[in-house]
């Protein structure tokens, strides 16, 4: 009889060793997950900050262009026909700035998806840690109530 209680316990460790084993296989994958979505954010941060940077140029620049065309305006009539082809073009640098800033926000769109299965992830193994400690606690209780069981038959 005292054999069985071994081979239970031999048992039992080989079953607590998996756990453990895929335990932590899910934990680096997690993290290499975690790792991959913080080097996107950073990617996206740079990349926002970068389009900031040309917004900003790109104002400034419309801002003197429009300065220097009032002040032509003034003084010529023949140069409206060229501010008409100039508020053209400003017009489709706009549409592309406008272009780029849906990309950036379809971008970030994606990411946000990403990581909220990283987040799911997460609770599917904060789930398993927890089901994996109640049954350690199980299994405690029960050795203990095995081992009292076996002092009091000696």
């Amino acid at each position: 009889m005292e054999w069985l209680l071994y081979v239970s316990v031999a048992i039992i460790a080989v079953a607590f060793a998996f756990l453990v084993f895929y335990l932590i296989q899910t934990l680096i994958s997690m993290r290499k997950t975690i790792e991959n979505i913080g080097s996107t954010v950073d990617g996206l941060q740079k990349q926002v900050e970068d389009l900031s940077e040309e917004s900003t140029q790109l104002l400034h620049k419309t801002n003197r262009l429009a300065d220097d065309i009032q002040q032509k305006s003034d003084s010529l009539n023949t140069v409206f026909l060229a501010a008409k082809d100039l508020g053209d073009s400003l017009q489709r640098v706009n549409h592309s700035v406008r272009k780029v800033s849906d990309a950036v926000s379809s971008k970030a769109n994606n990411q946000s998806e990403q990581m909220a299965q990283a987040v799911q992830w997460g609770n599917v193994a904060l789930n398993l840690w927890e089901k994996w400690k109640i049954k350690k606690s199980e299994t405690e209780k029960r050795q203990a109530r095995e081992t009292n069981n076996e002092k009091e038959e000696l």
